[in-house]
């Protein structure tokens, strides 16, 4: 037996209301098509699910318990459209983004406050990582989108490129005495260089850049968080490669300063990653429309 899922409507509008009319005002239906449609439900179970009465109609007791069943799935369907008009609204759902701390804190945060605002209904979940970490979680479908450092090459990925931010090295009051000097990468690995952990996409760009010039960049500390970088360099245990967007503040304020080199080191690039050929939920397109 498999009903045509319009004969099921029609069976429900006519035992909600108890009239074929008005059943047949409600689907924009014909009363002919109505009576033509409970028939064909009538044929297809060999029973009557309905006797006429001076009202209109009635259910019989079969028509009764194929109502209770019925009943059921209509308001599931409607409270399934209601949730899909939800989403697609943006009044509920989830977001779920991945990133490293250090674009959580310094320039996803406003992007992320901005979209709260405008849909509290939204619930969002951060999964903080380095780019392998993040690649991970989307592969695994664990976030919907990831936004990282570039280069990124991965045929399973889409990426669009977002924003730029420029990498430099910082010094606190202990290296004053740089602070009005421009440095050759040689004068500049006299001094304690502090980087971020190995596998960090700022850490390769930045080796990749010294040994294109000849140069081995072997940080005498590593440490796992941009906070660390700051922290280390303000206290002065050495100079500090970090990202200039960054520590506007510090620079700013002058408990840092930024040291000059006889090169332009390159700007890096950061990207949003999503699955390739996987649709995207509404929250997570007008997340990255706010972004970009």
């Amino acid at each position: 037996m498999n009903n045509n899922f319009e004969l099921y409507k029609v069976f429900y509008w006519a035992a909600k209301t108890g009239s074929l009319t008005q059943a047949a005002h409600a689907l924009y239906l014909t009363q002919p098509s109505v009576s033509h449609a409970i028939k064909q439900l009538e044929n297809s179970f060999g029973m009557t699910l309905f006797y006429r009465n001076s009202k209109g109609v009635e259910l019989t007791q079969e028509g009764a318990i194929l109502y209770s069943y019925i009943e059921q799935s209509m308001i599931l369907i409607a409270h399934a459209e209601e949730n899909m008009l939800a989403l697609r609204n943006l009044d509920s759902g989830e977001l779920r983004i991945g990133g490293s701390d250090s674009l959580f804190k310094h320039y996803l945060l406003p992007i992320l406050e901005e979209f709260r605002t405008k849909h509290s209904g939204v619930k969002l979940h951060l999964h903080h990582g380095t780019t392998p970490d993040v690649i991970t979680f989307l592969k695994e479908g664990r976030i919907d989108l990831g936004v990282v450092r570039l280069p990124i090459v991965d045929p399973q990925l889409k990426v669009r490129e977002s924003f730029q931010l420029q990498d430099c090295f910082v010094a606190g009051s202990h290296f004053a005495q740089l602070k009005d000097k421009v440095l050759t990468l040689d004068m500049l690995l006299q001094y304690p260089v502090i980087l971020f952990s190995r596998n960090s996409r700022a850490r390769m760009a930045v080796t990749e850049e010294f040994q294109r010039y000849g140069y081995t960049l072997k940080p005498e500390i590593e440490v796992g968080s941009v906070d660390l970088l700051i922290e280390f360099a303000r206290r002065g245990m050495g100079i500090s490669y970090v990202t200039r967007e960054f520590v506007l503040n510090e620079l700013e304020a002058g408990t840092l300063f930024e040291i000059q080199l006889d090169i332009s080191l390159p700007p890096s690039r950061v990207g949003i990653m999503t699955m390739l050929n996987m649709p995207l939920s509404s929250a997570a397109k007008r997340f990255i429309e706010l972004i970009r």
